[in-house]
């Protein structure tokens, strides 16, 4: 009777061990089915850069040095890398696509044509479901990170190298380009 308890014991032990592999497992996925949403935004965003570059060329021509730092924002953006390297690339496009708006102010005949204010619209939307997404990963992130913290699940996330991971963040560049982001008006 007394071997059938402890057998009892260590099997349930062992399911319990098993419940919390498969919780930080089941998290880990989740992450990275949420970075998925980023990156498909990031893509986005990435194809519509070159049009909206193009479109400001053609009234701002003479401006070639933020129209070489976009351009090389974004080929560095779409390197790839680990999920830090491409937060800073981002950060580092956030902060070239805020000087090329703010090219466009200083142009009323361009604030005014209707491919740009297409494309701006287009870019403010990706921008929108960019930062949603990136909430989403955050989130998920931060879950990930508080249950292997915890006893415990540490045991669990250190025998078999869950480590915690980085959060997708905005840059400092990005954060003030954020918080003092130029008024935009098409009333004029």
């Amino acid at each position: 009777m007394e071997s059938w308890m402890i057998w009892a014991g260590i099997g349930v032990v062992a399911l319990f061990l098993v419940v919390l592999y498969n919780r930080i497992v089941a998290l880990v996925q989740r992450r990275k089915n949420a970075f998925s949403d980023i990156d498909v935004q990031l893509k986005l965003r990435h194809d519509l850069i070159p049009n909206l570059v193009n479109t400001v060329k053609g009234y701002a021509s003479h401006e070639s040095g933020v129209f070489a730092r976009v351009t090389e924002a974004r080929a560095s953006a779409m390197r790839g890398g680990s999920i830090a390297d491409r937060a800073q690339a981002e950060g580092m496009l956030g902060a070239a696509m805020m000087n090329l708006m703010a090219v466009a102010e200083n142009y009323p005949q361009l604030k005014a044509d209707s491919n740009f204010q297409q494309l701006q619209a287009e870019l403010s939307d990706i921008e929108n479901k960019i930062a949603a997404a990136r909430r989403f990963f955050n989130n998920a992130t931060s879950e990930y990170n508080t249950v292997i913290q915890q006893f415990p699940a540490v045991l669990i996330a250190r025998m078999f190298g869950f480590k915690e991971e980085v959060f997708f963040e905005l840059d400092a560049a990005e954060k003030d380009a954020v918080k003092t982001a130029p008024n935009v008006n098409f009333g004029t």
